[in-house]
């Protein structure tokens, strides 16, 4: 198994969030809940993103794994 994140999507996941809630993002791309983590980074190098929502509000989470400000879209998908 490579250590390397699958794209999941070439788009951002659209979720809402709440405030104080925490959340683990997935990393690899591998998860069948994406955008969130359900184990199966498990026996890579790869783990999920925890965060806490500072706000009730609708997000966009990256869904190629390739963002450098995950777990949020930066558009880096465009590129891909």
């Amino acid at each position: 198994m490579t250590d390397t994140p699958e794209i999941a999507q070439k788009a951002p996941f659209k979720v809402e969030l709440e405030e104080g809630k925490t959340y683990f993002w997935c990393s690899c791309g591998r998860s069948q809940k994406q955008p969130y983590c359900d184990g199966s980074h498990k026996g890579t190098s790869l783990s999920p993103v925890k965060f806490v929502a500072e706000a009730t509000k609708t997000a966009f989470l990256c869904g190629c794994k390739h963002s450098a400000k995950s777990p949020f879209c930066d558009g880096a998908h465009k590129a891909l």
